[in-house]
C-alpha cells in the first residue's frame, strides 16, 4: 500500500519524471492480465461444471453433446478473449494517450478513468451474453432442457466472472485514479458507491450461489439423477461459491479499508500537530468525497495556522490566540493588571556611538532576552516602543498573581541583561498595578488589542524614575502589596507626584539578593 499521506500537491500538472509512461505500461499489463485470467478461469469452471458435474437429460447421456459443448466453449473462448482484450484496450486508449503525454487531466479524462471499470464490465457481460445465446441455440435441437441447463450455467458463470473482473480492474486502476484526482475533488461521475459494491459482493457470494443451488435442485427434480450425482454437484457448486464469495468480499473490504486507513493515518498526523499533510483521493465514491473533505478541512486548518503565524509576527502569540478564539469583548472590559515598562538607559548616547546595524542588533538581542522572560511568567508584550517595550500581566487572560509574575519577570530580565551586556548596556524597568480597560482599540479597519488607563501612564512614569534613582527595577506600593512579598526585601524610594493625585505615588526597589540575605 502506498504512503498514507503526502505533502500537499497544488495541481495536477505534467510530471517531468516520466512516471506517466511507467504507470501506463504497468497498469496495462496488470489490467489485461487480470481480465484475461478472470475470464479464462471463469470459462474453465463453466466448462467443468457443464461437462463433469451437472446432471444431464438421460436422452443425451453417452452422446458426444458434452464433447461438442467443450469444444465449442474452447473455440468461443479463443475468439472472445482476444476480442474482449482488443475492445478493452481500445476503450482505454484515451487514458493511455493522456498518461504518455503527461499533461494535466481534464473532466473528459477523469470520466474515462473513473468509468473504465464499468465500461469493461458492460463489454464482458455482453460477450458472456452472446455465449449464453450461442450455447442455448447449439443445444436446443438436441434437448431443450439441456439447452436451458447449459445456458443458465453459462449465464451465472458469466455474471460471476465479469463482476470479479470488474473488482480486479477497479483495484488495479487505483494508481491512475489517484493521479487523475490529484489537486481536485471527486465529482459525481455515476460510479458505483460503497453500497453498490457491497451489494455486488453479496450477489457474488450469496445471490448467485443460492440461485445456482435452486437451479441445480430443479434439474435434479426434473431429471432422474442419482443421490451421488446430486451430492457431487452440490459440493462442487458450494465450494466454488465459497471461494468466489470470499474473494469478492475480500476485495471490496480491502479497498474500503485501505482508503480509510489512509485517512486514519493522516488524521493521526494532524492530531500530532502536523498540518502539512494531504490524502490523495483514490476513489470517486463516497470514500473519495470523504478524502477530499478531509483535505479541505486540513487546508482550512493550514490557512488558520498561517493567519495565526502572520498575526503572531505582529501581535503576541497568546493575544493572537485569544483574539482568534473570540475571547475579547468588542466593547472592552475593566480588569486589574500589572503593567511593565522596559527602556534602555542613555539610549541616545548609545545610538550616537554605534552604527545603525549595531543599534538594531543590540535592541534585538535585548528583546530576545526580555520577551521569553515575559512569556515564561504568563505575560505578553503589548507593544514595542522604540528602544523599549510595554508588557501586561493579567490580560487578556485573568491572573490572580499578576503582580508576582510581573516582578519575577522583571528580576529575570535584569539578571539576563547583566549577563548578556554587563556594563555596556543598562535598562530601567517600571511596574504598576491597577485597573485598566482592555480591548481592541483603533479605527478605519485597523485594531490593536491593548490596555489603557491611568495605571498604564503611571507605569511609564515609574520606569522614567529609574533614571533618577539609579535602580534597575522600581515598583509602586500597589504592586508590592499584590505581589505578596515581604516589605523588608524592598527599599523605599522618593515617590512621584502625578497630575490629579493628591498624594505622591510610593516607589520601592528590590534589595539586591546578597543584601537581602544579610
Amino acid at each position: 500500500m502506498e504512503a498514507a499521506a503526502r505533502r500537499p500537491a497544488p495541481d495536477a500538472g505534467p510530471d517531468p519524471t516520466g512516471a506517466g509512461r511507467e504507470l501506463h505500461r504497468s497498469r496495462t499489463r496488470v489490467i489485461s492480465g487480470a481480465t484475461v485470467a478472470a475470464n479464462v478461469a471463469g470459462a474453465l469452471v463453466v466448462i467443468v461444471l457443464t461437462a463433469l458435474v451437472l446432471p444431464l437429460p438421460e436422452a443425451i447421456r453417452g452422446t458426444d453433446v458434452v464433447g461438442r459443448n467443450v469444444l465449442a466453449g474452447a473455440l468461443y473462448l479463443a475468439v472472445a478473449v482476444p476480442l474482449g482484450l482488443w475492445l478493452g484496450l481500445r476503450r482505454a486508449r484515451p487514458i493511455g494517450r493522456w498518461l504518455l503525454a503527461e499533461t494535466p487531466a481534464d473532466d473528459r479524462i477523469r470520466e474515462h478513468v473513473l468509468r473504465l471499470p464499468q465500461r469493461l464490465l458492460g463489454m464482458q457481460l455482453a460477450l458472456w451474453g452472446i455465449a449464453v445465446v450461442v450455447f442455448y441455440a447449439s443445444n436446443f435441437g438436441v434437448s431443450r432442457l439441456a439447452a436451458f441447463e447449459v445456458a443458465i450455467t453459462v449465464a451465472l458463470g458469466g455474471i460471476t466472472t465479469a463482476s470479479m473482473a470488474y473488482l480486479l480492474t477497479e483495484r488495479a486502476m487505483r494508481p491512475i485514479t489517484r493521479r487523475v484526482l490529484r489537486g481536485t475533488a471527486p465529482r459525481s461521475y455515476a460510479v458505483p458507491g460503497v453500497a453498490t459494491r457491497t451489494m455486488m459482493a453479496w450477489g457474488l457470494g450469496t445471490a448467485v450461489p443460492v440461485l445456482g443451488t435452486v437451479v441445480l435442485a430443479a434439474f435434479v427434480l426434473a431429471l432422474p439423477a442419482s443421490p451421488a450425482a446430486a451430492a457431487r454437484s452440490t459440493i462442487v457448486l458450494g465450494a466454488t461459491a465459497l471461494v468466489v464469495g470470499f474473494l469478492a468480499i475480500l476485495m471490496v473490504v480491502r479497498q474500503i479499508a485501505a482508503s480509510l486507513l489512509l485517512l486514519r493515518t493522516a488524521m493521526e498526523q494532524v492530531e500530532s500537530g502536523d498540518l502539512d499533510v494531504d490524502v490523495l483521493p483514490d476513489d470517486a465514491s463516497e470514500v473519495g468525497f470523504l478524502q477530499a473533505g478531509f483535505n479541505r478541512m486540513v487546508a482550512g486548518l493550514r490557512e488558520r495556522e498561517r493567519i495565526r503565524d502572520a498575526f503572531g509576527a505582529y501581535v503576541d502569540h497568546d493575544v493572537a490566540r485569544h483574539l482568534l478564539d473570540g475571547g475579547v469583548r468588542a466593547d472592552g472590559e475593566e480588569v486589574e493588571v500589572t503593567v511593565l515598562f522596559l527602556d534602555v538607559r542613555d539610549f541616545t548616547g548609545f545610538a550616537e556611538r554605534s552604527t545603525a546595524r549595531e543599534v538594531v542588533s543590540t535592541i534585538n538581542r535585548l528583546f530576545e532576552r526580555a520577551v521569553p522572560a515575559i512569556h515564561g511568567h504568563g505575560g505578553h508584550v503589548d507593544k514595542y516602543v522604540g528602544d523599549g517595550l510595554m508588557a501586561v500581566f493579567g490580560a487578556p487572560q485573568a491572573q490572580v498573581d499578576h503582580a508576582g509574575r510581573a516582578l519575577a519577570a522583571a528580576r529575570e530580565i535584569a539578571a539576563a541583561v547583566e549577563i548578556e551586556f554587563g556594563d555596556a548596556l543598562g535598562v530601567g524597568i517600571g511596574l504598576n498595578s491597577g485597573l485598566v480597560v482592555a480591548g481592541s482599540i483603533g479605527g478605519d479597519g485597523r485594531l490593536e488589542f491593548t490596555v489603557i488607563g491611568d495605571t498604564v501612564n503611571t507605569a511609564a512614569r515609574v520606569e522614567s524614575s529609574t533614571r533618577r534613582t539609579g535602580d534597575t527595577i522600581l515598583l509602586t506600593a500597589r504592586t508590592l502589596e499584590l505581589s505578596g512579598e515581604p516589605r523588608e526585601r524592598f527599599v523605599a524610594r522618593p515617590g512621584i507626584e502625578l497630575k490629579g493625585k493628591r498624594e505622591p505615588i510610593g516607589l520601592f526597589a528590590p534589595v539586591p539578593d546578597r543584601a537581602a540575605r544579610r
